[in-house]
């Protein structure tokens, strides 16, 4: 049998996934990480966990078809709920808000200190996730950026450790990121330049109180976004 064919995305979060024998994936959707990993032969078993029924009903459709029910058991789960201790080494939470992913790591702060490794890949308020990490005993030691159909999207590697970051801009933008010059990552730079840019002259022509803060507010994105690109210029 063919392997099956993943999204650029979700082929760079299941390359984080580097450890452990069991994968829990939280938020599983139509559980085609645990499938893939599965068939690379880089995991033995996975728990697919969603809070829908819908999602996992699509899971299981997957893993039968794929022939893989004895390997890849679903779980109805708000975050990881209904995960316990040690059952599993890696976790992996992918296509979730920033916020609610805070949330999830936050409620199953006791189950998640049994696991070895957590692949994250969060869709928006990125630097306050980063900081929410730091701030909770958790240490990004990898990073990727892909692109996909016009989206930037970070994939972490996270463990258990102290996380030193130094600058707004290594929280905005990722250390391991910027540290490693990651190409994907200049291009989102100079594309958020360009349309800040663009946008700094239509407020210039607005005497608004308002425009006026939005562009202390670009001018600081700015400097931050200045100090990232210069990594590149090292």
């Amino acid at each position: 049998m063919k392997e099956i064919q993943i999204s650029r995305r979700l082929q760079s979060v299941a390359a984080f996934v580097k450890t452990g024998k069991t994968l829990a994936d939280v938020g599983c959707d139509h559980g085609y990480i645990p499938i893939y990993l599965l068939q690379k032969k880089q995991i033995e078993k996975a728990i697919a966990m969603d809070i829908n029924q819908g999602p996992l009903m699509r899971a299981q459709e997957h893993i039968y078809e794929w022939g893989l029910e004895n390997y890849i058991s679903t779980r109805l789960s708000d975050g990881v709920q209904a995960l316990k201790p040690n059952e599993a080494e890696s976790v992996v939470i992918a296509g979730m808000g920033g916020p609610l992913m805070e949330k999830i790591l936050t409620e199953g702060e006791v189950v998640l200190r049994t696991v070895q490794e957590m692949v994250l890949q969060p869709q928006s308020e990125i630097g306050a996730f980063r900081k929410f990490l730091s701030k909770n005993g958790y240490c990004i030691i990898e990073e990727e950026m892909v692109l996909e159909d016009g989206k930037y999207y970070p994939i972490m590697r996270v463990i258990h450790g102290k996380m030193e970051y130094k600058t707004e801009a290594e929280y905005l933008y990722g250390k391991e990121l910027l540290k490693n010059r990651n190409p994907v990552l200049k291009e989102f730079l100079k594309r958020e330049q360009e349309k800040a840019e663009i946008l700094i002259q239509k407020l210039k022509n607005s005497q608004t109180a308002s425009a006026r803060i939005r562009i202390s507010q670009l001018d600081k994105e700015w400097k931050n976004r200045k100090e990232a690109l210069a990594y590149y210029e090292m």
